[in-house]
């Protein structure tokens, strides 16, 4: 079978990014990385990329400052030009609109750096900490035009820690992503995924009964 032609849009470092390479190298893995894509020329993402041997493109947004929807046609030609047909945001730091999220319906996804729907946007972490929860964690999600928002399709949960500041907190978060992102695409390039009624269906997915709980049950 085709492996799916994945497109990649990156802004920086492309640390999820880099997960998805190491999954795609994998022969059985059922997709490929057709083009990185950066809006930022400096991204330290692409020369990765570039040493990966995959195909690179930069399309800087600042000369479509006052036209947003000509930037996202020149997005759109340019994944549709290297044959992408899935689309991974990867610390990809331009709000979509919804004209171009509606083209790429169901074939958008994103990683967030929460348990969505809590702690949309920005600096997840210190607010996580802030409100004290005992679990935070990682998202990804079919692309919505709402910032963070859309069906979801693999979660993971890590503990908050007695002693935790951003930076490690951090750090335990994005190891979780570096798992939960390659396996979104694998299902998706399986053809594994549905969406009704703005939630995600798993064909296939086994039940995963146990509870992660913070702190743990304490003996006696």
């Amino acid at each position: 079978m085709a492996k799916l032609k994945v497109g990649i849009l990156i802004s920086g470092r492309g640390s999820n990014m880099q997960a998805l390479i190491e999954a795609c190298r994998k022969p059985k893995f059922p997709a490929e990385i057709a083009l990185v894509l950066s809006n930022e020329p400096a991204a330290a993402g692409l020369a990765r990329t570039k040493e990966a041997g995959i195909a690179t493109a930069v399309l800087d947004h600042r000369p479509f400052k006052k036209d947003r929807p000509a930037f996202e046609q020149a997005l759109t030609a340019v994944l549709e030009k290297a044959g992408v047909e899935f689309v991974c945001l990867a610390g990809f730091m331009r709000l979509l609109t919804e004209t171009f999220v509606t083209h790429w319906r169901d074939r958008l996804i994103n990683i967030h750096p929460s348990l969505l729907p809590a702690f949309r946007g920005l600096d997840t972490h210190k607010r996580a900490l802030e409100a004290g929860v005992r679990l935070h964690g990682c998202t990804v999600h079919f692309v919505r035009a709402a910032m963070d928002d859309g069906p979801i399709i693999v979660q993971a949960a890590v503990p908050v820690l007695a002693g935790d500041d951003e930076a490690k907190l951090a750090a335990r978060v994005l190891a979780a992503e570096h798992r939960c992102y390659p396996l979104a695409l694998k299902l998706a390039a399986e053809k594994r995924l549905r969406v009704e009624n703005e939630r995600c269906l798993i064909d296939g997915a086994p039940a995963q009964e146990a509870a992660l709980i913070n702190p743990p049950p304490l003996m006696g």
